[in-house]
Parts: C-alpha cells; structure tokens; sequence
C-alpha cells in the first residue's frame, strides 16, 4: 500500500504501542507440566482437603460471634468489641493458616505499616488475583469494600460479615453514594475503626501497568498509605484477568507449587494537599504516579469500561483485546461515551468480517462498495495511525472521531451532493451517480446500481438529498473520501480546494 502523501498524519498524532492489560498467557515448561502432575496426585489434594479443614472450623466462630452482635455492630455503626476482638484474632490466625496450607509460607514486608490514625486507609496495587485477599489477612482483617451479594453465599458469606466490610449493592441505585459516605466515616473516625483497603483499579490486570484509579476511596481527603504488591514467582499462577485461565485452573495451579511467593512494600503515607482535597481524580492520579516508580511500570488510562467493551467484543465474535481502547483517554480527549463507544464496535464488526480484529483496505473498500483507489488509499492512510497496514478498533474509534467525524459536516454533504447534482435538478439519477463514481474511483456499472440502491431508501429511481444525508450520516467515511479526492483532483489542476468552497458557502449563508 502506498504511503499517505497527500495528507501526512502529524507526528504528535502517532499512537505509541497499547499495553493489554487484560490479558494472561500462561505457559508451562515441560518441567512444570511434571510437576503439576506429580503435585496434583501427592501434595495438592491433601492441601486442599487440609484447608476446607480450617474453613470448616473457622466457620463456627465467625458464626458464633455474628450471631450475638449488638444492635449497632450489626448496622456496623460500631466496630468489633469486646470478646468478639478475640475471636476475631483467632478468625484471623485460621485465615492465615488457609494461605500457609496452600502454599504462602512467609510474606516479607518492606517499609512501615502506618497506623489508622496516621493512615485512615491503605491503597493497594496493582489488583491482579483473588489471592490479594490476603492482604487483609496479614494486616489483622483490616476493613475491605465488598459485594452485598458475597453475604449470600453459604461459608463464605458468614465469614465475610464477621470482618465488617463495607458493603456495595449493584442493584441500589445510591450504592455508590453510600459506600463513599461509609468509607469517609471510617477514615474520618481517628482511629477507631480498623484501616480499610481499597484496591482503586476496580478491576484484575496482568500486573503490566497501573490502570486509571477510582476516586472513591479518595473521596474523604485523608492521608493514605500506598501498598505495592508482588508475586516474584517465576510461573504466574495468580493472575486473574478478562482473557486467560479460570479461576479454578489457577487455583489448582496455586496448590501445585511448592511454595508461593507474595511480597507487600509499604510506601510513605500520602498527605493530600488542598487541591487534592477538592479533587479527589488528582489525588488519585498523583498517588498512583507514586506506586509506577515504586514498581517500575507504565500508568494508562484503561478503566473498567475497557473490560466491558472486551466482553462485548467476544459477544460480536471479535478477539476480546479488540475492545481495548484506554477508554478514560478516548472518553476525556474525544467525548466518547461508553454506548458510542458499543455503537462504534458494532460498526466496526459490520465492516471487519474476519476473526482478526483489524480492518483492512479491501473490507473498508467493500464496507463503501467501491475499488480500491488512490484517495481511498489515503483515507485509509489516515485511520492506519501506526502504518501497519490494518485498523484496529482503537484506530478506527480515534479516526471516527478526528477524521471522518470533523469532515461530514451539513456544508460538505450539501457541496458533495451539488458535485453529483451538476445540472441543479434537486436529486440523483443512476446516471449521475455512475459518471462521478467512475471518474473519482473507478467503480463499474453492477458497484454503482447497487449503491445507487441502497440510498434510494423510496425505490423511486431518485436520490433526494434528505436520503443523500441520511446515507452520508451512517457512513461519515465517504465525507472525508470525497474531500480527499477533490483535494487530488485540485492539487493536480491548481483549482479552489474543497474546504475553501465549504467556508465560502458558509460564509455566504451567513451574509
């Protein structure tokens, strides 16, 4: 395919390589293919049946304890007391002693844990496995933000209660609220409340990169102390993500290794000055600035919402890691909105029918029912930001947006259609059409009648411009297609460009 001349992209446009940080390829060596086997006969099942043990024990005194809570303990107004501080130790000790069966034996620390009164609440990342539980664990059960859901599920949901979590219904409406407001009176409590943890990505990431952090536990405009986690394990069995093993797979994984590495480094408390105070999205992004040199990794703009259109991508048949965008970046910088964002991967599906991911010349060209041509060539050139040859769909969002969207203005449809309406008679015939397609792109006779159908929404044998529009609108890149034709054809016979004959018509409309 031939370079973009006519139109050279900006270097500062050029998009760097995209992190996945959703993804988790886990490959086993030979040798520890033998050794899963060999664990999986001998040492993992008695691991396993060791720590349903201690669950099983653990179980009555959580019950126990949750069942004889006062009045305000079970609205948790108040923390755990008395008694039941004890049993908490001993919840704690039996938690422990399920890692330490399945294979985490000892944690090292680096840094000084601050306490609730320095540190109201504990910031951790990255967030990549269930086994992050464990922090909990390993700083006396301190409080975690939980599913309301997980107080239904027999065993666990008892034990889960016992800790005080705070709770986040997906069902209520004012859930968010709520939590923020719940998460503030525990930080806000001088200590009285235990710390409470949040995991600010919201989400399991490959551990590549720190995605966007939530503001939520920042909200009350507290010091916080950040937690960086490491699994040094050569085979990472722990990485839960969108697209990689199961949760059970890396579970039985887990118990097969001898020993299992978790390393906790705690960084020097945060203290939010007044402009983070009042902007709680700076005081996360500054913090997470923080924990990237602490781990050494790049931060993105990934966010939740990246997952979802991952799963929608798998929905429409397309490798998830095409609905990777960093969507807090395109959502900041473009305006785009989840649903356009769904909208435009429908789209995306409509003209990539293949399973790769990446549109090339050829389906765009066929999305538009024409041959592939020298001004088609370039307006691909525009969305092909990384020269590969393909768009993916970040590239086609991107070119949406900042190509083809700027350009289908009402002022370039009206021109556009004047260009095929050259005796002024208010619509198109079939014969109109076929004279501009063919000098412009060379489309034959079969190309131009089925295109012409399909905008003749009456099948009265006439386009109108309000159907010329309508079609125009669904597919903006023909907006920018004619553009660049004309700017060929304008450069090569020294005439008026394209946009200046759009400026003044509408520098005439205006007068």
């Amino acid at each position: 395919m031939r370079a973009n001349k006519v139109l050279p992209r900006s270097e500062s446009l050029v998009l760097p390589e995209v992190i996945n940080p959703f993804v988790h390829d886990l490959q086993l060596t030979w040798w520890e293919k033998l050794q899963v086997a060999i664990m999986s006969v001998t040492i993992a099942p008695i691991r396993l049946v060791s720590l349903c043990v201690i669950l099983l024990l653990a179980w009555p005194v959580a019950a126990f304890a949750v069942a004889f809570r006062s009045k305000e303990e079970k609205e948790q107004i108040v923390p755990v007391r008395g008694w039941r501080r004890i049993l908490h130790k001993l919840c704690c000790f039996l938690y422990r002693s399920v890692f330490f069966l399945g294979g985490f034996h000892w944690i090292p620390f680096r840094g000084q844990r601050a306490s609730a009164a320095e540190a109201p609440i504990l910031v951790a990342a990255p967030h990549s496995s269930f086994v992050d539980v464990l922090l909990s664990i390993v700083t006396d059960m301190t409080t975690v933000v939980a599913k309301s859901d997980t107080k239904n599920i027999p065993l666990f949901g008892t034990l889960a209660t016992f800790t005080q979590p705070i709770w986040v219904s997906r069902e209520d409406p004012n859930s968010r609220q709520n939590t923020i407001k719940e998460i503030k009176r525990r930080a806000q409590s001088k200590g009285e409340w235990p710390q409470i943890i949040v995991f600010p990505e919201g989400t399991c990431t490959n551990r590549s990169c720190l995605i966007t952090f939530k503001p939520g536990g920042f909200y009350p405009g507290v010091p916080v102390q950040p937690v960086c986690l490491r699994f040094p394990n050569r085979l990472d069995t722990y990485t839960w993500t969108w697209e990689g093993p199961g949760a059970f797979t890396l579970f039985w994984l887990t118990l097969c290794q001898i020993h299992n590495r978790f390393e906790v480094e705690y960084l020097p408390v945060y203290k939010p000055n007044e402009e983070e105070i009042a902007d709680p999205k700076l005081f996360a992004k500054n913090v997470r600035e923080q924990m990237t040199k602490c781990l050494n990794v790049p931060a993105t703009d990934h966010t939740f919402d990246d997952c979802r259109l991952m799963t929608y991508a798998a929905k429409l048949k397309l490798p998830m890691a095409s609905g990777i965008v960093e969507f807090n970046k395109v959502n900041k910088k473009l305006g785009i909105t989840f649903e356009a964002a769904k909208a435009m991967l429908e789209k995306f599906r409509q003209i990539h029918t293949g399973k790769e991911g990446k549109i090339t010349v050829q389906e765009l060209a066929e999305h538009l029912n024409l041959p592939v041509s020298e001004a088609l060539e370039d307006v691909f050139n525009m969305y092909d930001r990384d020269n590969s040859g393909t768009i993916d769909f970040r590239e086609y969002v991107i070119g949406l947006s900042l190509v083809s969207g700027p350009a289908n203005t009402e002022d370039t449809i009206q021109l556009a259609f004047q260009l095929f309406d050259s005796e002024g008679k208010g619509y198109l015939s079939e014969s109109d059409l076929a004279q501009m397609l063919h000098n412009a792109f060379g489309m034959d006779e079969e190309g131009v009648r089925k295109l012409f159908q399909q905008v003749d929404k009456d099948q009265d044998s006439k386009i109108s411009f309000d159907e010329f529009k309508a079609y125009a609108k669904q597919k903006p890149e023909y907006a920018k297609l004619f553009m660049t034709y004309q700017k060929l054809t304008n450069s090569a016979n020294s005439e008026q460009p394209f946009e200046e004959q759009i400026d003044n018509d509408a520098k005439q409309k205006q007068d």
